[in-house]
């Protein structure tokens, strides 16, 4: 233990930790803009400095260690006065068009600016050149907004092993960009957006779609569906000022219908059908001597990162299309036909808590017809709803539509890690095991944030090892298991944002997300598990609405009418082109 004193109260923290940390522990909040917890520790911004008695210069309080006897001052004149010197030259290379920015009122340095009375005009000159990247499908790059704080970069290359971004040239002239400066679109990039998720400037952003939304809404030829994603549910109370962890679904489907919408469903649904392909898929496959380890195909980003990186393993991935895919083909191929409506006239919006869905959704198709339109995430329809005065806090609730509004617990799980895997062997369990009755419906084992969480079950008097990965970056030694042939799973999940979908880049932006990412992990994915436990039918097959649908348009899970609508394929492509 070590004792010191900042601003004069004796301190007592571990060895080893920082100024930052130690200040935090007592209640005193040191300004950063580039440090993430455990992932970028460098002091590159220099506005946490801090005094210490005996130094010359003053020290970057996240990354400089607490010593026995050591005297910090957090709020001397001359600590004061470097960081707002150290804010205005950032200003000064910085477009400030505040009021238009997308992060207005929720960006880092505007906040600080404001903290320290800051001359936002105090070093005028030359400005940088700067890069606006839109090439992708997902998400904007503006470079005129950013600040070289780095955390894009550890991110992308620290957490997630993708390394699409990086620190090019250098003094005046550095910025961060791809390798050899190459388009966004031309790199390994998933789009899964946790770069959006820690930039705290409007440097990084989803690519809007609420324009199309809006027209779509207004055009009175057209029929406008939407469906909303189950972690929706659990984050977009908190861009209504509400507390971490409360369902807001009941309060979503009456804003959507405010909003004009003609038909609110719920991608829960489909993704009970998910799961009835899915759960039959990997039986087959276990059965008849299929291609093992099955991958599940329900994230947009981990797919992306197996067609660039591991292309000799995408006969691994289940040939499922996600909930999205299949929420779309379903209300174009399935509902029109009851409703009686042209699949051309359907507008369909799905609203998810990923950036990369955006993507996802110029890739599935049936029939010539794109399964979903557009999509939104968690945010766009926090500002859709705000642009229209709808005050989400103040809305009573009101139930989904039919068909798609009937689900179980499983398909209400799906957003958090583990839960497309428990949802899964749920039913995969019932299928195989003719006293899967007498078999736990919760399969605990498989949840939590561990990266790679395993689990071995005995089903029909067979073991069928698991493994479900958190976070891309580990996913790399269950593919290398893969490839070498050392891999006994069966089944394996892998989501590519820590925490699942209940944090993917499409979901609320906190300041303070990296060292509270855990929290704000549990507290997301308690509402949904919470949910699933409140529920009558907890498995995809109690579904009735589902069971309906089988009987009238597609036979049986994994049936040829069922592979035609809710299945698709995957294409190995480079991790580079050449522009």
């Amino acid at each position: 233990m070590i004792s010191l004193k900042i601003n004069n109260i004796p301190v007592y923290v571990n060895e080893g930790s920082t100024i930052l940390e130690a200040a935090r522990s007592i209640g005193i909040k040191i300004p950063t803009l580039c440090h993430m917890k455990e992932l970028s520790e460098l002091g590159a911004c220099r506005v946490c400095v801090v005094e210490v008695k005996g130094m010359r210069n003053l020290v970057a309080a996240c990354e400089y260690p607490v010593s026995e006897g050591m005297e910090v001052f957090t709020n001397t004149p001359r600590v004061l006065n470097s960081r707002k010197t150290t804010i205005e030259l950032i200003l000064s290379d910085h477009r400030q068009d505040c009021l238009s920015c997308e992060r207005n009122t929720n960006c880092e340095l505007q906040r600080l600016s404001h903290k320290y009375d800051c001359d936002s005009r105090r070093f005028e000159g030359r400005t940088a050149d700067f890069v606006y990247d839109d090439t992708t499908e997902y998400l904007i790059r503006d470079n005129s907004k950013c600040i070289l704080c780095r955390r894009c970069i550890a991110v992308c290359k620290r957490q997630q092993g993708v390394g699409a971004i990086g620190v090019n040239e250098r003094g005046f002239k550095t910025h961060v960009a791809c390798p050899f400066d190459m388009d966004l679109v031309n790199t390994n990039c998933i789009g899964c957006g946790q770069c959006i998720n820690v930039c705290p400037t409007g440097a990084l952003q989803e690519k809007p779609e609420i324009l199309r939304v809006q027209q779509a809404l207004a055009n009175p030829e057209k029929y406008v569906v939407v469906g909303t994603a189950p972690s929706v549910r659990a984050a977009l109370a908190e861009l209504f000022d509400m507390p971490m962890g409360i369902n807001c679904q009941g309060k979503i489907n009456t804003a959507l219908r405010y909003l004009g919408c003609d038909k609110v469903f719920d991608i829960n649904c489909s993704a009970d059908f998910t799961i009835m392909e899915e759960a039959n898929e990997l039986v087959d496959r276990i059965k008849n001597g299929g291609k093992l380890p099955m991958f599940t195909s329900c994230c947009p980003g981990w797919v992306s990162h197996i067609e660039k990186n591991y292309p000799e393993l995408i006969g691994h991935l289940s040939s499922c299309k996600s909930p999205q895919g299949m929420f779309g083909a379903l209300v174009k191929h399935v509902f029109v036909k009851r409703e009686n409506i042209n699949p051309k006239d359907i507008f369909v919006v799905a609203v998810m808590p990923c950036t990369a869905k955006k993507g996802e959704k110029n890739r599935t198709f049936t029939d010539g017809l794109a399964d979903i339109d557009a999509v939104i995430t968690t945010r766009e329809l926090s500002g859709l709803l705000k642009e229209n005065g709808i005050l989400l806090n103040e809305l009573p609730d009101s139930e989904t539509d039919s068909p798609f509004g009937e689900y179980t617990g499983a398909g209400m799980i799906f957003g958090a890690t583990g839960g497309v895997m428990e949802a899964a062997l749920r039913t995969a369990v019932s299928v195989l095991d003719p006293n899967a009755k007498l078999l736990p419906l919760e399969f605990s084992e498989v949840r939590g944030l561990d990266g790679v969480k395993e689990a071995t079950y005995i089903v029909g008097g067979k073991p069928v090892k698991v493994a479900v990965v958190n976070g891309l970056k580990n996913v790399k030694t269950v593919c290398d298991k893969v490839k070498s042939g050392e891999c006994d799973y069966s089944f394996v999940e892998v989501m590519t944002c820590p925490g699942g979908c209940v944090m993917g880049g499409g979901q609320p932006i906190r300041a303070t997300i990296v060292k509270h990412r855990d929290e704000v992990a549990k507290a997301r994915a308690g509402v949904l598990y919470s949910a699933d436990r409140s529920m009558f039918a907890r498995r995809s097959h109690n579904n009735g609405s589902l069971l309906k649908i089988y009987d009238e348009f597609l036979d049986r899970p994994n049936s040829e009418l069922a592979h035609k609508l809710l299945h698709t394929h995957y294409t190995p492509r480079p991790k580079y082109i050449k522009e």
